[in-house]
């Protein structure tokens, strides 16, 4: 029998590049609080993808959870989502004409037999950004594209505009490095035959 895998993320980008390497999958949302105080970025989203996978591994025993989370960081600040329109185009002010990197955490867990059997990594992308003016941000804000983005940008979206050049994985700003996350997989959970 093949190994059950369930993307503990809501996240509608997570899912289609998942699906792109054809693995097949379940979706199941973590639901964890995100407010940790971590001023590291790559503790912080490896941290947060370890929370989010235990909290749906810790109830589907032998299931093979995947948990990620991504940040950007821009001058040493950490940004997440967006909470309304004003601080999304704080951020996005904050990135216009500057290089950022982005942060993605993966947590892969599984549960045997109440042991853990666990792989957990960041990624880092450099982006640079174009210097966008005021109302070039404000469009885009008004597309709601940049609400439930990390950075308040969609870089395979309407916010590709706004990009000048990325340095590394572009999937990873995305939201989940697929190359190493198949590596991480087939290294040690699953059989690269499961891909269809």
């Amino acid at each position: 029998m093949k190994n059950k895998i369930i993307l503990a993320s809501a996240s509608p980008r997570r899912k289609e590049l998942l699906e792109q390497i054809g693995i097949p999958f379940s979706v199941i949302t973590a639901d964890i609080d995100e407010n940790i105080s971590e001023s590291d970025p790559k503790a912080y989203v490896m941290t947060l993808s370890y929370n989010k996978a235990y909290n749906i591994a810790a109830s589907n025993e032998g299931s093979i959870v995947i948990g990620a989370d991504t940040v950007v960081v821009c001058d040493g600040i950490i940004l997440g989502k967006p909470i309304d329109e004003n601080d999304a185009f704080r951020m996005l002010k904050m990135l216009s004409g500057n290089e950022h990197q982005v942060y993605t955490g993966v947590t892969i867990l599984r549960f045997n037999n109440g042991k853990e059997q666990k792989t957990s990594f960041a990624e880092r992308t450099t982006v640079k950004m174009f210097e966008n003016d005021d109302e070039t941000l404000r469009s885009y804000i008004k597309t709601k594209e940049p609400m439930d983005k990390a950075g308040a940008y969609g870089i395979q979206g309407k916010g590709a505009v706004l990009v000048e050049s990325i340095t590394g994985d572009y999937n990873n700003v995305v939201g989940l490095p697929i190359a190493r996350l198949w590596r991480e997989l087939t290294t040690g959970f699953i059989h690269s035959s499961t891909i269809e």
